[in-house]
């Protein structure tokens, strides 16, 4: 009885507990973010035109090297699409002197890894070592970039690779709806050219890779960035004894779209999809613009975020959609703003409505203060965490250089977001989210749907 009593007891004090934690207030806000302070960093140019920057940064025995090479998807042809994603595979199948097999164990045995990456306008490669070895894979970055071997008997097995990832991509309805809003946009341009035919991919010589490198690659398209604690005279001393000796190659090629978009709705039919899936969009400013940065915070208060009008409105009210967002997404002096959702099928009609509600909405109402202050913090905070990292330092440098910006666009981010007024959002909002200009681009099932999203725009056979 004595122990059915403290049993008791210890429910009514836990009870009482746990009323009292919840009716305490919620904790104090923390303090805001502080613009971003770069490092003090060292820069070099050599004869043939590749610059460098150093950044020593944090105290952990580590250091990051990437090698960004201004080639990519916008260097293609309109038959040579992929051709530059098939160029980096092969810069992992080992150099002259190296296989690829001897890559990844030279470089575990410093304590990292090494890899390739290749987007629309730049091609990577990127190593993260142990300081001691710094100089070590500034050598072993500039072999793969100097002396890619390009085996021929990788080839084939290369390109089916290649095959099975694209026949993965045409079957998710987000790449594909990606696919067709991209080509809208620019037609007749790299950049709208997003998946290659299958027997593209499979014409693809060696002879075709190798002189796609060969004409591309060089030190005049070349940065290379160091971030982390190193030893920046012998860092310095390897990037001028790797990279020296290597031909200048030609200039950054330059060739920046003429985007289209008017209010038209493209219907990808997939019968008997459960979901639609949307993309909403148009061109936009690019980071060069000086409401680059405003316009970030537009977009996350509109939809990119998880506390956006738009997600709270077709996701938390209206379930019509468990993830929908919206971006700003930019490559060399070019971008484009889209909304995108996977919605029920039955409420995709209802849904855009919603969506081009909120639109207007924030074109002829400012947001509050309050809503304003949290955009503004969420958006600070992420770019504070961005910066937090040697390779987050890289990438923020790096696209800075691609952009052509000052380092005033980083330094005083912070205060640009912070400055952003409500009046100022709603001003964006109408400037650049010009509905009559939007591209609908929409995956599924045709019969369900095309009455239901008629009344937004001409719906295109």
């Amino acid at each position: 009885m004595q122990t059915k009593n403290s049993l008791l007891l210890i429910g009514i004090v836990m009870i009482m507990t746990t009323e009292s934690f919840t009716q305490k207030q919620s904790p104090p806000e923390g303090s805001k973010p502080k613009d971003f302070v770069l490092p003090p960093k060292t820069t070099l140019t050599l004869e043939n035109g590749l610059h460098a920057t150093l950044v020593p940064y944090g105290s952990l025995p580590k250091v990051t090297l990437r090698a960004v090479i201004r080639m990519g998807n916008i260097n293609e042809a309109a038959d040579e699409v992929w051709l530059s994603d098939l160029v980096g595979d092969f810069l992992e199948e080992g150099t002259l002197t190296r296989t690829s097999k001897q890559l990844a164990e030279e470089a575990a045995r410093m304590g990292g890894e090494i890899g390739v990456s290749v987007g629309d306008d730049q091609m990577s490669v990127t190593g993260s070592v142990l300081s001691e070895f710094g100089p070590a894979m500034v050598t072993l970055i500039a072999d793969v970039i100097r002396n890619p071997a390009f085996p021929e008997s990788e080839l084939d097995r290369l390109k089916n690779d290649r095959i099975r990832d694209l026949s993965i991509q045409k079957a998710d309805p987000n790449a594909i709806t990606n696919e067709r809003f991209r080509s809208l946009l620019y037609p007749d341009h790299p950049y709208g050219r997003v998946f290659p035919p299958e027997e593209l991919l499979r014409g693809y010589t060696i002879q075709q890779v190798r002189n796609f490198y060969a004409g591309n690659a060089g030190g005049a398209r070349t940065h290379m960035y160091v971030a982390g604690k190193f030893d920046a005279p012998r860092i310095e001393e390897a990037i001028r004894t790797s990279f020296g000796g290597w031909e200048r190659g030609v200039e950054p090629l330059v060739n920046i779209p003429k985007p289209r978009s008017t209010r038209e709705i493209h219907i990808i039919d997939r019968p008997g999809a459960p979901q639609s899936t949307v993309y909403i969009g148009l061109p936009t400013i690019n980071p060069g613009d000086n409401d680059y940065r405003r316009l970030l915070v537009m977009n996350a208060l509109l939809g990119g975020s998880f506390m956006s009008r738009i997600t709270s409105n077709i996701r938390e009210d209206k379930g019509y959609t468990y993830s929908p967002g919206s971006s700003v997404s930019a490559r060399y002096r070019d971008a484009y703003w889209v909304q995108f959702a996977s919605i029920t099928t039955d409420v995709t009609g209802p849904a855009l409505k919603e969506i081009f509600f909120e639109i207007d909405r924030l074109q002829s109402e400012p947001p509050t203060t309050e809503e304003l202050q949290g955009i503004q913090n969420y958006i600070a905070g992420i770019f504070v965490l961005q910066n937090s990292s040697p390779s987050g330092i890289i990438n923020l440098l790096s696209f800075n250089n691609l952009h052509g910006l000052p380092e005033t666009y980083l330094t005083e981010y912070v205060k640009t977001i912070y400055a952003v007024t409500p009046e100022e959002v709603r001003q964006l909002a109408a400037r650049h989210i010009r509905e009559e200009e939007m591209q609908i681009v929409i995956a599924g099932d045709k019969k369900k749907i095309e009455k239901q999203v008629a009344q937004f725009g001409r719906v295109l056979p």
